[in-house]
């Protein structure tokens, strides 16, 4: 299969991964956000630039930040990371979902910064320098690409009622599956223990899998020293 081919199939699996939880209802978040609807052009642009080549090391988020993915559509989307080191910017796909007051869409005019990517992808920056150095040896997804939200704060996919829970998981599983199968990492890592977890239901002994504490403002541990967390998890496949 050629890069393009490749390519193509990333844009096909992230579409139908977009268009099966778009089906799902989740009366127990007061509002969901899908940016593989309405930020579709940039996640576009980033599977086209990005998501072609085979035996990479998978990097596994679980879900959107408020100020990340669902601005953007790149996982760990910090608009400022987005938009300068990867060299992505895209107009948002109308129509967006009912928005939370506290967390609206504003796409590549947001002026927040997502703590957790411009973590990631600012030590992804300084170790690599180029993206394409970067993404020569990794690539990043999202578990589930939902921003679920609940009393003014995030509601995480575990968190969710689990009538609500399995349809969801059983469309991210899937998606992760025909993802593995189309790019052949050499392994996959969790970035976060929920991330692991689900990569491990999903490749069993397939393919190897590890963990990457989260890079969130919210972990301690990420807040005395992410990037060397970083080295440490990764260092097999580091230049």
């Amino acid at each position: 299969m050629s890069a393009d081919s490749s390519a193509k199939n990333t844009v096909a699996i992230a579409k139908r991964l977009g268009a099966d939880v778009g089906r799902l209802h989740f009366g127990g978040a007061s509002h969901v956000y899908n940016p593989l609807s309405y930020a579709w052009p940039a996640q576009r642009i980033y599977l086209r630039r990005f998501g072609a080549c085979k035996g990479r090391v998978l990097l596994l988020g679980m879900n959107p930040g408020p100020w990340g993915m669902a601005q953007t559509g790149v996982p760990f989307g910090d608009v400022v990371m987005v938009r300068d080191w990867m060299g992505i910017e895209a107009p948002l796909a109308p129509p967006l979902p009912e928005q939370h007051a506290k967390y609206p869409i504003a796409g590549f005019e947001c002026h927040r910064r997502e703590g957790s990517g411009s973590r990631l992808w600012g030590w992804a920056r300084d170790r690599f320098g180029d993206a394409e150095e970067f993404f020569a040896r990794f690539f990043v997804w999202n578990y589930c690409p939902l921003l679920f939200l609940k009393d003014g704060r995030n509601l995480t996919p575990e968190k969710l009622r689990r009538e609500e829970e399995e349809p969801l998981v059983a469309a991210c599983n899937k998606a992760l599956k025909e993802l593995i199968e189309a790019l052949e990492p050499v392994a996959v890592v969790g970035v976060g223990r929920y991330a692991q977890r689900r990569a491990e239901e999903v490749v069993g002994e397939a393919v190897a899998v590890d963990y990457l504490p989260h890079p969130s403002p919210a972990s301690p541990a990420a807040n005395r020293g992410w990037a060397g967390l970083a080295e440490k998890a990764l260092a097999p496949w580091l230049p």
